[in-house]
This record gives structure tokens, sequence and C-alpha cells, in this order.
């Protein structure tokens, strides 16, 4: 009998570790938990800081105007005692006054504009954004900004919070002007812990939902770090209008579930075409690139066709399309961004003293199913912390004795402010 106990405990540890296994080991490699930064590990080349970038969240590059947005929380102590994608819920009150903005960052000059929000007093607390043209724009090229604002729940009492009422808010740039217009906010009962958007235009978004559960605990932790629990989601929206003022959030909208299954449902990005949504599941360091339905497929759900693990968080996904690509020499590929020590995260997030290490991951395809993948950035914590965006800006090789180059800035949540650095292609 005592021979078949122990067989039996024998064969229930081997299939923990055949089953569990693969997924302690890849969190050991995504979370950073043997690696190390030195003393002075920072990035070797040289970095510029952008003035005025406290807290940005997300980067969009423009092409057309040339110009990068991002949306900052501007005051560094409200993230680190209200930031609900964090679990931290200490100071609704504060999260209620928070004022954070939309900014515009010149990549020739590394400068950065706040824009004013015209019609919108907040509160705003910022995470992800999209950007979107408006081809129906009569005063000039415009975009929809279209940003994820935590404001904390308010009680019958009028009280702030205990949790986030989380919704999103729809503004309307000119190119070029100082301000952006507040259209409407938007809210469904579907968006319960938003992380980042993707329009496919001002009246059709998606929405990533990264957690089942948004309070610190034991499910919590197990959805951090268990790769099995496949709990997020991404949220499909339809607006029956944009451009007319609702008098509450949720007139007007309708929603439903368009992804499942897949760990930790985070940023979201725009691809090769205009029907390729990439997506990210963070703690696992996957990003995944999927496809969308036929515009005229109401009931269309999106369809994962591949997925690409890297060796850190994977955060807010970009794809750089290459300008200057020619038939033997293309070098467009995907970025991820992401903290590299994610392991200390949690004990971190309310301190502003402590560095949390970055990275940044470049993709290219080389051939069906496989990947070129290289690290452009990797920092202690020194230059940047907490990396979350990153996007490129190819360099003309004229300028560039001939080289591929481009300028790489990266954005971080906790971050005191964004940096470029020129890196090799």
């Amino acid at each position: 009998m005592r021979l078949l106990s122990i067989s039996l405990l024998g064969a229930l540890l081997a299939y923990l570790l055949y089953s569990v296994g693969p997924y302690i080991q890849r969190a050991v490699v995504v979370l950073g938990v043997l690696r190390k930064y030195p003393p002075g590990a920072v990035a070797k080349d040289e970095v510029t800081v952008i003035p005025d970038t406290v807290h940005c969240e997300d980067l969009h590059y423009y092409a057309p105007s040339g110009t990068i947005f991002t949306a900052c929380e501007d005051e560094a102590n409200v993230r680190f005692r209200w930031f609900p994608p964090l679990a931290n819920f200490d100071d609704p009150e504060l999260g209620g006054r928070s004022q954070g903005s939309i900014h515009v960052i010149d990549p020739k000059t590394f400068t950065s504009r706040r824009l004013k929000l015209e019609g919108f007093e907040g509160p705003f607390v910022t995470h992800g954004i999209d950007v979107i043209p408006d081809p129906e724009a009569a005063d000039g090229p415009a975009v929809y900004i279209i940003a994820i604002n935590h404001v904390p729940e308010t009680q019958p009492s009028g009280e702030k919070g205990p949790y986030a009422h989380s919704q999103l808010e729809i503004f309307h740039h000119v190119l070029g002007s100082s301000s952006a217009q507040h259209l409407r906010t938007v809210w469904h009962p579907l968006i319960r812990t938003p992380n980042d958007i993707f329009a496919r235009n001002p009246n059709s978004i998606y929405v990533s939902n990264d957690h089942r559960y948004r309070d610190h605990g034991l499910m919590r932790t197990i959805e951090d770090l268990y790769y099995g629990s496949k709990w997020g989601d991404i949220v499909y929206l339809q607006l029956d209008s944009v451009k007319k003022a609702a008098a509450d959030p949720s007139d007007g909208v309708t929603a439903r579930i368009v992804l499942t299954g897949l760990h930790n449902t985070n940023g979201l990005g725009h691809g090769r075409t205009e029907d390729e949504i990439l997506i990210s599941s963070a703690a696992s360091g996957v990003m995944h690139i999927g496809r969308l339905p036929a515009e005229n497929d109401p009931a269309g759900n999106i369809t994962v066709v591949e997925s690409i693990e890297i060796a850190h968080v994977a955060d807010n996904p970009s794809y750089f399309a290459d300008p200057y690509a020619t038939a033997d020499d293309d070098r467009s590929g995907f970025l991820e961004t992401g903290v590299s020590q994610a392991i200390h995260l949690a004990a971190n997030q309310r301190n502003p003293a402590v560095k949390d290490p970055v990275m940044v991951t470049y993709m290219r395809p080389v051939a069906p199913g496989k990947w070129e993948k290289r690290v452009l950035f990797d920092d202690d914590g020194t230059r940047l912390r907490t990396g979350s965006g990153g996007v490129l800006v190819a360099l003309d090789p004229k300028d560039e004795e001939g080289k591929r180059k481009a300028w790489l800035f990266v954005s971080g949540f906790m971050s005191k402010g964004a940096v470029a650095v020129k890196v090799d292609l």
C-alpha cells in the first residue's frame, strides 16, 4: 500500500511538472526573476529626455504629421496613490482631482506640447490611447484621439471610490493646432479593466480588458502569474454617433465581447493592414497578431493568426513601416516595450524612489513562423522607469552615411520623462 501511495504521489508530481512546469519556466524569464542589472547597467547609447512627459503610458507615431501623440499623468504624485491598472486604489479623492493631458511630441526637436482640452473639465487619469485620421475634416487634416480615463466611482453621497468607473474620452484635433475638442464620453458595463484602444473608425472601437479581478488578492495574483488563467478579453463598441454629445456616457453604445482565451490582454496596436490588430499578453510576454472581422460582419470576432514570444513583459505593441524600404532592404517590423523585472513591480508601484528596468524588443519576420528578435533598448531604470510604449521614427540613410538608423522613442507609466535614443535597424 505504501509503495502504491508513493507511486501515486510520484505520478502526481510528474503530471504537475509536465503541465505547470513550462508556465513556471516561462514566468521566470518574462518576469525577470533571475535577471540581474549590475550597478551602472544603463543604456549604452546617448539618451535624450523629452521635457514635460511625466508618466506617459502609450506612444503613437502619426506619420502624416510626423508627430508622436501620448497621454500623460503630468503630476507625479497621482500615479503612486491612484492607478487602477495596477490595482492601486489608495486615494480616490486624489484620483478625482487628476488633470492628466494629451501631448504632441516633435521627434525632430525632442519637445513636447500639451493640447488644451476644450469642453472637458476632467478628471483625467490617463492610460492607453489611439489616434486615427478624420477623413471628413473640413478645416484641414485632423485626427480623432480616443483615450482611456480611469475616473474613480462616485457614491450617492458624493464620496469617491473605492474603485474606478473607467471610461473612454473622444477628442477631435486639427493637426498643428494647440487644442483638442472633447466630443463625448463612452461607457458600457463590459468595460471593466480597460488597458488600451484600437479604433477602426470613431464609431467602431475595440477595448482590451487586461484582468477579470481588479483588486489585489489571491485571484489577481493567480491571474498575473499563471499563464493558464486566460480570463482577459477584448470588447467591441459600436457608437451611433461620435459627433453628437451624449447626455449619458452609455447613450447610443452597444457592445459585445469579440475575443477571449488570451492571458492578460493588454496593449493593442495597428498592424500592416487595416484589418490587422496587434494584441499583447503582458505578463506572459507574447505579442499576438490578430485579424479583424469584415466591417459588414456584425457578429464577427477577432481571430489570432500568430503569436510571438519575447523575453520580458509585453505592454504596448507598435508597427514600424519603413519609409525607406526597397525591394532588397525592408526594415519594417514590430516593437514591444515592457518592464524587464516585473517581479518587483507590485512592491515598487507606490515608491517614487526605486527603479524598474526596461526592455524594448524589435521583431522582424524572416520566414513563415520565424522571427528575428533584437533588443534595442535595455536599461536598469536609471534613464527610463517602467517602459510601456515605444515607436520608431526612421532617419534618411543619406544623412547617416548610408546606414539604416532610427530614433527610438520610449515612454514609461511611472517614468519622469519619455526618452529618445538613436538605434541601428
